[in-house]
This record gives C-alpha cells, sequence and structure tokens, in this order.
C-alpha cells in the first residue's frame, strides 16, 4: 500500500475498506493523510491489461471534459493512470459520496433521465473513441445456438443431480432447467441473425454501476468492458436489469419512459430497439451464467439474482408482444 500511495503522492493510508459490489474485480475505500480515494484493484484476468485499462482510463477523461457524469482516475507522479505493483494494476480514483438506485426507486421522470443519460454516453463515446473500433474486443456475434444450450442444460442437470441432499437453490435450478429446455424446444427457429449496427458502449451498465447523489446521477463508474457492440443492445440489458421485478417481471410503463428518452438522446430508430430487443430475449434464453458459476466454478456470490433472472426469461417469453411494444413502440 505505501509503495502505491507514493506513486500517487497521495499520503499515508489511514483506512481501507473493501466495497463489496463487484463480482469481477476489487475495490476499496482508502482514507488517507491526504483525502479520500477508491482505491480499484483490476483482479480480473480478463480486463486487467494495463493498455486496456489506460485506455478506458482515457475515455472518461475525455467524457468528463464533455460533460459526462464520470470519476476519472487521478494521475500518478509520472503521469501514469495504471500502476504495477507486484505484477498488479491499480488504479486510484476520488472517492464520490452517493449511493446507488434500482428502477424501482425512480420516478417516471427519472427513469426519462436515466435513458438520456445512456444515449448520451453512447453518443459522447462516438466522439470521443476510435472510430474504427481500435482493438476493441466485442464485435457482434450470431445468436446463441439452441443445440449448444440444450447440451448445457444436459450437464447442468446433472450437476444438480449430483446435489445430495439438494437444497433450495438446487430444486430451483432443476425446475427453472427443466422449464427453458422446453422453452428452447418451442422457440428454436426463432434464432436471431447477427447483430446490426455497432458502436462505442459502457458495457456494464446497470445499478451499481451507477451512483446517485441529491437524486443525481453522480458518476457512471467500472469501465472495464468499454468496447464496441450493438448500442441499442445495451440499452435494453441496462433495462432489464434496472427494471425487474423480484417476482421477474418489467415495470413496462417506466421501460416505455426510460426507452423513448434513450432512442431521442441517441437517436436510435425503433426498428433498431425491436431487433435488439429480440437479441437480448434469446440471448436472455439462452443463458446461465449464474448457474455456471454456482455449479462449475463453487461461486455463490450472484445466486441472489437467480430467482428474479430465472422467472424473467418465462415471463418475457409469454408477453413477448407486450415488451417489444414497451422498448419500441
Amino acid at each position: 500500500m505505501g509503495a502505491l500511495l507514493r506513486r500517487y503522492a497521495a499520503g499515508s493510508a489511514l483506512t481501507c475498506e473493501p466495497v463489496d459490489q463487484g463480482l469481477l474485480n476489487r475495490g476499496y475505500r482508502l482514507c488517507t493523510t491526504r483525502g479520500r480515494y477508491f482505491l480499484k484493484h483490476h483482479f480480473d484476468p480478463e480486463t486487467a491489461d494495463p493498455a486496456a485499462i489506460a485506455r478506458q482510463h482515457h475515455a472518461t477523461r475525455r467524457l468528463a471534459d464533455l460533460g459526462v457524469p464520470v470519476a476519472p482516475p487521478l494521475a500518478a507522479t509520472d503521469g501514469r493512470t495504471v500502476a504495477v505493483v507486484g505484477g498488479h494494476a491499480y488504479a486510484l480514483h476520488p472517492w464520490i459520496d452517493g449511493g446507488h438506485r434500482h428502477g424501482g426507486q425512480l420516478t417516471g421522470e427519472e427513469c426519462r433521465r436515466l435513458g438520456a443519460l445512456l444515449g448520451l454516453v453512447h453518443a459522447c463515446l462516438e466522439r470521443v473513441m476510435p472510430a474504427d473500433g481500435g482493438r476493441a474486443p466485442g464485435k457482434p456475434a450470431d445468436g446463441a445456438d439452441p443445440a449448444d444450450t440444450r447440451a448445457l442444460i444436459d450437464d447442468l442437470l446433472g450437476h444438480v443431480d449430483r446435489r445430495r441432499p439438494p437444497d433450495a437453490f438446487d430444486e430451483l435450478a432443476r425446475h427453472r432447467l427443466l422449464e427453458r429446455r422446453s422453452l428452447l424446444e418451442e422457440h428454436a427457429d426463432r434464432r436471431p441473425p447477427r447483430g446490426g449496427s455497432v458502436g462505442w458502449v459502457h458495457g456494464d451498465f446497470h445499478p451499481y454501476n451507477l451512483l446517485y447523489r441529491d437524486g443525481e446521477p453522480a458518476a457512471i463508474v467500472d469501465w472495464d468492458r468499454l468496447g464496441v457492440q450493438p448500442r441499442a443492445e445495451e440499452a435494453v440489458r441496462a433495462a432489464v436489469i434496472f427494471f425487474v421485478r423480484p417476482d421477474g417481471t418489467l415495470d413496462l410503463a417506466k421501460v416505455r419512459a426510460y426507452a423513448r428518452a434513450y432512442r431521442r438522446s441517441a437517436g436510435a430508430s425503433t426498428a433498431e430497439f425491436a431487433a435488439a430487443v429480440h437479441r437480448v430475449w434469446w440471448e436472455r434464453l439462452n443463458d446461465f451464467w449464474i448457474l455456471r458459476w454456482h455449479y462449475e466454478r463453487g461461486d455463490t456470490r450472484a445466486d441472489p439474482q437467480f430467482p428474479a433472472a430465472s422467472a424473467l426469461v418465462v415471463w418475457w417469453t409469454r408477453e413477448y408482444d407486450a415488451v417489444g411494444e414497451a422498448f419500441a413502440g
């Protein structure tokens, strides 16, 4: 810690408390003799490349110049914003006072402002990032192959069946896996084609990556997934996370307010949004990341998300037209 802080001339550490909300990297609330900071340890191998981190830092600094609420990193005494100590990459940011707000805590007007904010992010990224996408990861891919998904379901069911005795999570997992297999058989012919137009996106826009202060967005954080992807799909994914209720339904009135504001802010067409809704629905229908973390990696941190996330897929399939109208109508 001392060696790291000397690089930033940030004084001596008084307290260092972990911030527990991240699933990939590690963060700490750091108080020193010079002030309060957020110390980020870029721990996840997929996002810990110093060059990629420096690109994220460059983006947030330029976004701040355009008025986007972000928390750009501080520069060390050598001018760099990424410090590699003991083979690990770190970045020091100013501490931003604020809290996270789920969609259920937002008014209709605040939902509109949220959609407009993400549209602003996408429009500003288009101005500050390379037009050719540089070396950014994440080019659009074809929709998931249902045959691969069926094989994954069988594998996960094997994990569940080997649990003795099964607990409540295992029972729900088994129910949802069998249910999902039936849905895939019913809708296998609806696999979407490769995604449409792409642009620079945040890559992980959700409630825990947006800090509010005094009712206003104070900072968009965690830019580790910055890359080139279909922008409308990020807007749909974000809405699905913000506006899902505990029972796995979406608040469609709030979705509608958010989506209309995003389309105006980003200049997205209704046709582009409708295609994005279909692709994200298909993505969710074929996605089992929480179960894979639980059974393959023994990582249970995402388990609390599973009941609502797994119920959402079923509800969304049943209410497909109503969801599509809320996003693109």
